[in-house]
This record gives C-alpha cells, sequence and structure tokens, in this order.
C-alpha cells in the first residue's frame, strides 16, 4: 500500500494518477476543507482516502495499518508564498512532517518527501548546502528547517529518506489553487478572456517579463519521485528542475503559440512583493545525477503544449 499525502493536490493528484497506472493501491491523505480539490482524484482509482488528521491517528493506534505502507510520498504541505501565519505554517509543514518521518524510520518504510527551491530565496546559486540557503518567507523557512531536521537525525538512515527540491511546477490539476497556480495557467486563461498574457514589467535589474525561472513539468517530476521509489537505496536532499532557467515571456509566448493568438502586455511590479520575490531560479543537477536519476526534462517549449494540450484540448491546425 502506497500512502501520498496531499494526494488530492496539484503535484500530490499527479503522483497518485502515476502509481495507480503502475497498478498501486494508492492511499491518499489530504484535507478536503476546500472540497473543490476533489475534482483532482475523483477520475482516479484509488484504494481509500484519510483525513490528515486521523492518518496520523490510525498511524499510532492500528499496527497492522502501519505495517502495510510500502512507500510514503509526503506531498502535503501548505504551498502559499504568500502566507506569514507562522504559527500556522510551521504546524503544518514542519511539525507533520516530523511526526510523519519518524514513523517512517521506526517501521523502516521508504519516505520521499516535497521540499522546495523557495529554500535558496534570495541566493543566486542553486546548490543543495546550507551556505546557499536563504528563503525569502516563512513557507521557505518551513521547508528549509525540515530539510535541516532530515540532516540532523536522518543522516545516515536505514530506510530510504529522500526530500525533493521542487522548482517551478507546471501542468495538469492544478486549477484549485487560484492565485498560487502557475503562470501558463494563468497567461492561457488570460489570453483566451481577452487576448493578453498579462507580466511583470522589470524589477531587480530584469527587463520586462525577462525574471527567470526553473520551469519544470509535472509529469517529469513524477517521473523523478517515481525514480527513487524504484531506488530504495539512494537517500538524500535532491534539486528537482530542468536545469535551466527560462523567462516569463518564453512561458507566455509558447502559450500564445499553442492558441495561435494572443499578445503580452506588462504590468507593474507588485510592491508587496518588493525584497520577497525569487527573480532567479535554476536548479544546479549535479547531486541529483550524481545519484543516478536519469530523468530528462522538458523546456517549456515541449511542456507548456503538452499541459495546454490536456487543460484546453488539443488546437485544430
Amino acid at each position: 500500500m502506497y500512502v501520498v499525502t496531499g494526494g488530492a493536490g496539484f503535484i500530490g493528484s499527479n503522483l497518485v494518477c502515476a502509481l495507480t497506472a503502475r497498478g498501486h493501491d494508492v492511499v491518499v491523505v489530504d484535507d478536503l476543507e476546500d472540497g473543490h480539490k476533489f475534482v483532482n482524484i475523483s477520475d482516479l482509482p484509488i484504494a481509500d482516502y484519510l483525513d490528515k488528521d486521523d492518518f496520523l491517528d490510525r498511524l499510532g493506534s492500528d499496527r497492522d495499518f502501519a505495517r502495510s505502507l510500502t512507500a510514503v510520498f509526503h506531498q502535503g504541505a501548505c504551498s502559499a508564498t504568500t502566507e506569514w501565519d507562522g504559527r500556522y505554517m510551521m504546524r503544518n509543514n514542519y511539525g507533520y512532517s516530523q511526526a510523519l518521518l519518524h514513523h517512517c524510520l521506526e517501521h523502516h518504510t521508504p519516505y520521499i518527501y516535497a521540499s522546495s527551491a523557495a529554500v535558496y530565496g534570495g541566493s543566486q546559486t542553486f546548490v543543495e548546502d546550507p551556505a546557499h540557503e536563504n528563503p525569502l518567507n516563512v513557507y521557505g523557512y518551513s521547508k528549509l528547517q525540515f530539510d535541516r531536521y532530515v540532516r540532523r537525525v536522518a543522516a545516515a538512515p536505514d530506510s530510504q529518506v529522500v526530500g525533493l527540491r521542487y522548482f517551478n511546477v507546471y501542468g495538469p490539476r492544478e486549477q484549485h489553487k487560484g492565485s498560487m497556480a502557475s503562470v501558463a495557467f494563468h497567461f492561457s486563461n488570460q489570453v483566451l478572456a481577452d487576448g493578453e498574457a498579462r507580466l511583470f514589467e522589470g524589477s531587480g535589474g530584469y527587463g520586462h517579463g525577462e525574471q527567470l525561472r526553473d520551469f519544470v513539468y509535472v509529469g517529469d517530476v513524477c517521473d523523478v519521485n517515481l525514480w527513487f521509489l524504484d531506488h530504495p537505496e539512494v537517500s538524500g536532499i535532491y534539486n528537482t528542475g530542468t536545469g535551466r532557467a527560462q523567462s516569463f515571456n518564453d512561458v507566455a509566448n509558447a502559450v500564445i503559440a499553442f492558441h495561435g493568438k494572443g499578445r503580452i502586455r506588462y504590468v507593474p511590479f507588485p510592491e508587496h512583493l518588493e525584497g520577497a520575490y525569487q527573480s532567479y531560479t535554476q536548479a544546479d543537477l549535479t547531486a541529483l545525477r550524481a545519484c543516478g536519476c536519469d530523468v530528462e526534462f522538458r523546456p517549456v517549449e515541449e511542456g507548456v503544449p503538452a499541459y495546454l494540450d490536456e487543460l484546453c484540448g488539443p488546437q485544430q491546425p
């Protein structure tokens, strides 16, 4: 039995899809207080669903259930970079992750969890090293603090512990995220609604729309998770991105090319994001490749059309 926490969320539901496609029994763990997320799993043949609090209770009270877990993919978190309630963020992202880690270590259950490129913050070097970790928001701090905890208590684990630092992930099953959905999603909606993709004007020395991010397709992210599942001898914390920074202009142009219409309009950079915005991210894949992971990552010119094919349907020539 495989468990995916946050399994009704964006990356989690795509991972559930990939695992069930392999024929695995999957238990989805989530918090469906926001019931809109149900659409992400309504088409998936899951074995069971548990609320995130009920899941921890059951692990502690049902020994047979606890022993039945083949692997845990811990994707559940509050991922809103604009959330500043640190008490909530640390309880949800840090404390819950700790409890689940200790269960997996005790029962020798592989534990593959979602970290984030947000741990790097204002750094210009994206290497899995404390010298380059400098988060700009409490979300990034919550992820960094758990990575630090893993380094301390699971430096040489008897069972697999893997942290994956996701960069800017985009793809299917993210519609519920609202303002936190990917720019590919928003640009597509904007082009369809009024013919304009709205990008930020230049800031921090970058030209209009030229801020750079490592945009990674969710299908490739799932392939990385499955690679580690298939290689339980490998543990550690690894960047998960393409290794190639691309501009917001690149994403907008890929969206416009897919729809065969639209243009770019630049809007003022929001004041509230000054000093709390990553204008450049690019995963260093040295460690990921050194551990043997050979998953290939699509550039936005390939990933965005693949996404929009599923989101909007294939475009007629």
